[in-house]
């Protein structure tokens, strides 16, 4: 008999999968949750467990207290950072949130290490968010002794309301020292946003590198460029995709 949570098992299942293919974690890194709103839980990567011994019912499904729902194996260590954000946002805050993707990918990571928000300098990264990709500041001592995982979501949550940011169109951060976090309508939409990150990280690191004085993309470029594809009269794509 198949579960309850089968079909939230193999979407979270199928988005892991996605980590190592787009070359974002290698090893054990990384992971990616799945959600279902109307169950009030999500699927998660089992912690520690490489990418090629993944298996559909290796995924553990939790609620978002982080207590285990279904499962033999322990969840992400990075489970109570998924849990902030889903409550925070996807529930209290209606945002469209179906899909958490947290990702050690170089470029990215490199940006966090030097506790630098990802500037807008081009139209690839315009078409996916209309700011800079953010970086929060580090950890305290304080909120890392009490639970370093559920502080980190609510660092996360804090910074995007101290600097005013739409969780619903900002998808994704950088958590200073530590690395990338993406999320989306499902897990595949965020993890193609954490794709998206890596390649603008890297685009920015080779403009720094080529013109240390380069200047951010102007407004007026930076609107036409999103609105062309989350408008409301947008006109990127094909009718209905």
């Amino acid at each position: 008999m198949a579960s309850l949570y089968q079909s939230l098992k193999e979407e979270a299942f199928e988005a892991n999968m996605q980590i190592p293919a787009q070359h974002l974690a290698i090893y054990t890194w990384g992971n990616v949750s799945a959600f279902n709103p109307d169950l009030g839980v999500f699927a998660i990567k089992p912690s520690g467990v490489p990418y090629p011994e993944l298996t559909v019912d290796s995924m553990v499904v939790v609620d978002l207290e982080g207590n285990k729902v279904e499962g033999s194996l322990n969840p992400s260590s990075d489970t109570l950072t998924h849990c902030v954000l889903y409550k925070k946002w996807a529930v209290e805050g209606k945002a469209k949130i179906g899909g958490i993707v947290h990702t050690h990918s170089t470029f990215a990571v490199s940006w966090a290490q030097a506790v630098r928000p990802i500037p807008l300098f081009g139209t690839t990264h315009a078409d996916h968010i209309q700011t800079s990709v953010p970086c929060t500041p580090y950890i305290s001592k304080e909120a890392l002794k009490r639970n370093y995982e559920l502080e980190t979501g609510n660092l996360i949550v804090k910074h995007f309301a101290d600097e005013e940011l739409n969780p619903s169109e900002t998808t994704m951060v950088l958590v200073a020292g530590h690395g990338p976090f993406t999320w989306g309508s499902n897990a595949a939409k965020a993890v193609y946003n954490a794709a998206v990150l890596e390649e603008c990280a890297k685009m920015a690191a080779f403009t720094v590198s080529i013109n240390p004085a380069a200047t951010t993309l102007p407004d007026y470029i930076i609107d036409k460029h999103y609105m062309r594809k989350h408008g409301p009269n947008a006109y990127y794509g094909q009718p209905g995709k």
